[in-house]
């Protein structure tokens, strides 16, 4: 159950997302599921594919929670910022996020630091400098590390699924 909730918390999360926009919703949301799974288990019923089970309780309890606020669920779809996408898409998309955001959190402080305040936040090399308190050549080595660190993990990620098959 551990290594379930390690390798599906933040991915599950992410997927509720796209239903919910409030993150500390979304987290109840995961961690009731989670907590449902773990008390249909020990009532000893078998569920065979429990990730899948996962995905469609938290889809199931977004919805629940949604109603209760009054919202039509009936033709709800889930969505993100490239508009309407279906269940399998959103699932997809959380697993590939929740990839890139656990890379993101293993790169080095400043890294991490510089690479947020510009991608994520829209800030520009100059801004990004004097929040840091560092120069602008620092925050474009930085950002060029960072990109360069992620790029190494995703050409190992997909030279270990290639060499699989």
């Amino acid at each position: 159950m551990e290594e379930l909730f390690r390798y599906n918390y933040r991915p599950l999360c992410l997927f509720a997302l796209h239903y919910i926009p409030d993150p500390d919703e979304v987290e109840d949301v995961v961690q009731e599921c989670f907590t449902a799974l773990w008390e249909k288990l020990e009532e000893g019923k078998a569920i065979a594919n429990r990730r899948a089970y996962l995905y469609m309780t938290v889809r199931n309890r977004c919805l629940d929670r949604l109603r209760k606020k009054g919202i039509e669920t009936e033709s709800l779809k889930p969505y993100d910022t490239y508009g309407i996408i279906d269940d399998d898409d959103a699932q997809e998309r959380s697993q590939t996020e929740a990839r890139l955001w656990t890379a993101v959190d293993a790169l080095p402080p400043k890294c991490r630091q510089a690479l947020l305040l510009s991608k994520r936040d829209g800030l520009k090399y100059e801004e990004v400098a004097r929040e840091m308190g560092i120069s602008e050549n620092t925050v474009r080595n930085q950002i060029s590390k960072a990109l360069k660190l992620l790029k190494e993990g995703a050409v190992k990620i997909y030279s270990f699924i290639i060499g699989l098959f």
